[in-house]
């Protein structure tokens, strides 16, 4: 099951050209700098497009090829904008019940009005008219307009680019819930390297009107050939389960493929899933495990590439367990440990960061 989107566009000195199969469930991110087709690509799938030539199909339904073009009220999407744009003479309540306007009555119900309501904690909410909300709340609304669509797809357009950065963390655990609750594709447009980390299962990278990068978050996230891992920003994001916690020293363990982190300072529930932020920057390559050391997470590693980033550095993609992560650190220093591919390591990471 998945969606198969082949899109050709030109408008002017833009060209739109993209062969894309993306998973049928969880989070797709469309990702890259402004301009470079983001919201034209989900604008094709909506079918707002209508000089987008290609072919979608959604699990095996055919929305468009050379003799087919479902209309765009026809296609099953929920469509949440930059802007709210929620009706300002109806109350909250009103605005998500237009939505049930749109939903076939005798289709499968995705998710359940109530069950939307819950899930973007917006109960409280239903009497107040759209001025009467923050930014947060207001998108949220939306967010629950589009599922009363019982949408086969949801399309997310850069919902949190108009936001502060308290509404943006305000509305971030809402959209996670979706991503854990939701059985559909959501398809979410962002330029935020910090969301697409918390959010996305997979990524597309655009660039120029080209998918240049597609794949799960973090092999993509690690590809040495692409832009994000070459930056002083690169980073990678590993999936892991709370196993315990330490009281005395104010510790929590999470456990992943390759063993065990210790992260300070987080209280979360045993059993909970979380996803952990590791900057390349903030990993350190010894070629025995040191003991006299402040740094708590230490896991054995094998280099799987190298690539150099600048005159002075180079980035090591390494395994550990079944994760991938960059490490970035000095041309002199990969000399003198004489890294190559399938070299034995020990990363030491000196910082992470829990994201969910």
């Amino acid at each position: 099951m998945s969606i198969q989107a082949r899109f050709q566009l030109s408008r002017g000195e833009f060209d739109l050209d993209v062969d894309l199969q993306l998973p049928a469930k969880g989070v797709t991110a469309i990702f890259g700098p402004s301009g470079c087709g983001k919201t034209t690509l989900l604008r094709a799938v909506a079918g707002l497009e209508p000089q987008a030539q290609g072919e979608l199909r959604v699990n095996d339904q055919v929305w468009q090829d050379s003799r087919t073009r479902l209309a765009v009220h026809k296609r099953p999407i929920g469509y949440v904008f930059q802007e709210p744009s929620l009706f300002e003479h109806l109350s909250v309540q009103k605005n998500i019940e237009f939505g049930l306007k749109r939903s076939k009555p005798d289709g499968d119900k995705t998710i359940s009005l109530d069950a939307a309501v819950e899930l973007l904690g917006i109960g409280h909410l239903l009497k107040r008219q759209p001025y009467q909300l923050s930014g947060g709340e207001q998108q949220r609304v939306a967010i629950a307009r589009a599922l009363a669509v019982s949408p086969q797809v949801l399309l997310l357009d850069e919902p949190m680019a108009a936001l502060d950065d308290a509404r943006k963390q305000e509305i971030l655990p809402y959209l996670e819930n979706l991503h854990q609750q939701l059985d559909i594709p959501l398809l979410y447009v962002s330029h935020s390297r910090d969301e697409v980390a918390r959010l996305a299962d997979h990524l597309v990278m655009m660039q120029a009107g080209r998918a240049v990068a597609e794949g799960p978050l973090e092999t993509v996230f690690t590809s040495l050939d692409m832009p994000l891992a070459q930056g002083p920003d690169a980073e990678t994001v590993i999936e892991a389960v709370v196993a315990g916690r330490d009281g005395a020293y104010d510790l929590s363990y999470l456990v992943f493929s390759g063993g065990r982190f210790a992260v300070a300072g987080e209280r979360m529930p045993q059993g909970q899933r979380a996803r952990l932020q590791i900057q390349a920057r903030d990993v350190s390559l010894t070629l025995n495990r040191q003991s006299d050391t402040s740094i708590l997470n230490i896991f054995p590693a094998q280099v799987e590439a190298l690539a150099e980033t600048s005159t002075a550095q180079v980035t090591v993609r390494l395994r550990i367990g079944n994760d991938l992560i960059l490490a970035r650190i000095t041309r002199k220093s990969a000399a003198e440990l004489n890294l190559h591919p399938g070299s034995q390591v020990y990363a030491q990471i000196k910082s992470v960061a829990v994201l969910a």
